[in-house]
């Protein structure tokens, strides 16, 4: 196999966006505040957008980072039932942050910011090149729209899709662990998680699945000789203290329904409609994504509206989603009981940030984000989201 040519794309005027006492970013109509973090790794606030309308910048993001990361061994024997792990409140993902390496980790005119951290003694140390910067284009396209030749009107206008990414990697053990913040041009944030490195394995007396008896369950796959990769799953979940126009905030559960016509009414026989419900407890807000039940998320300012009179928000679009099947009284799955949903949102106490829970070691599910929220509160302002 012939490896691909090298691919470069060039900035001939430099990186447009600006890095001002370090930490605050300012890019296109972006600009938030930018710190490494021992646990979260990084932590991205303060993010406001430039309204083109009246040229002043709209809060949108008060604070956003990664929570925690449970990732449970599916191998319950003796020399394996303990193996699940908190990747971030077990191991710190900025403690296990490797320096990036420029043009092969981050691009060409990618600008690279070091964490400070203190050691167990106290002494402070520096992680080099622990979070970089830069303006990624991959040739896609942003927006575009052509007029029909037809209608009279020669419109076609094309716009490329280049975003601003903020990028650090976890190397923990065995696995690495690459979290992006992207930012584009028309408002939306978006968290990438990509998985690297190498599987956990453990060894076997097999040499090949013919060897294995039908009723033996090898917890895993047979992947070369003598050599089983154990099940298993990684489950992140991120911290969101959305700020939409200020900290007067609503979650909202768009249910998308289906509405049968009545007889006569019209050719169709069914259509779909909106309904809107506003959370107003924080189990209104535990969310179980269901795939016959579709539903949109929205974050909204109640006393905001737009020129319309609909109220200002953003859009909460899970990624890759997927529930837990442990039973809920298995100790890990006490401990990570924020798999129990895919999205939680709770009214703002600085202690519950950490999805795991605020010490993680040896801890029993005592004090989880589920825990948390297994109360009868109800959500009025400054909420903050899972997801």
């Amino acid at each position: 196999m012939n490896p691909p040519n090298p691919i470069s794309i060039e900035q001939p005027k430099g990186p447009s966006f600006t890095i001002e006492d370090e930490h605050l970013v300012k890019w296109a109509n972006w600009e938030f505040h930018l710190k490494p973090d021992a646990r979260a790794g990084v932590i991205v606030s303060r993010a406001r957008v430039l309204d083109p309308d009246t040229g002043k910048l709209r809060d949108v993001m008060y604070k956003g980072f990664t929570s925690e990361l449970f990732v449970p061994y599916m191998d319950p024997t003796d020399a394996w039932y303990f193996k699940t792990y908190m990747d971030a409140g077990e191991y710190g993902f900025g403690l296990q942050a490797m320096p990036l390496e420029p043009l092969n980790d981050c691009p060409r005119n990618a600008h690279y910011m070091d964490g400070v951290f203190a050691a167990g003694d106290g002494t402070p140390y520096v992680r080099s090149n622990m979070i970089c910067v830069f303006e990624s284009y991959a040739g896609d396209i942003g927006w575009r729209h052509s007029e029909s030749p037809i209608t009279g009107m020669d419109i076609r206008e094309v716009r490329p899709k280049v975003t601003l990414v903020v990028r650090m990697v976890a190397s923990v053990a065995n696995y690495d662990y690459i979290v992006d913040w992207e930012f584009q041009t028309d408002g939306l944030i978006r968290v990438k998680v990509g998985l690297s490195g190498i599987l956990m394995v453990k060894g076997t007396s097999y040499n090949h699945i013919n060897q294995i008896p039908n009723q033996e369950n090898l917890y895993g796959t047979l992947l070369s000789e003598n050599v089983i990769g154990v099940m298993h799953d990684h489950y992140i979940t991120f911290y969101l203290d959305m700020d939409i126009d200020g900290s007067d905030n609503s979650f909202v559960n768009v249910n998308i329904k289906r509405q049968q016509t009545s007889s006569g009414e019209s050719p169709r026989k069914s259509y779909l409609k909106a309904v809107r419900n506003v959370a107003k407890t924080e189990k209104d807000a535990q969310i179980k994504l269901k795939l016959y039940d579709p539903s949109e998320f929205h974050v909204i300012n109640p006393s905001k509206k737009t020129r319309v009179g609909n109220p200002v928000g953003y859009k909460v679009v899970p990624g890759g989603t997927a529930a837990s099947l442990l039973d809920l009284e298995d100790h890990p799955q006490k401990r990570g009981a924020f798999t129990n949903n895919q999205i939680w949102v709770t009214p703002y106490n600085q202690s519950e940030q950490w999805a795991g829970g605020l010490f993680v070691y040896q801890s029993h599910g005592e004090d989880t984000l589920a825990t948390w929220s297994d109360r009868f509160v109800y959500l009025f302002e400054n909420l903050y989201s899972y997801i």
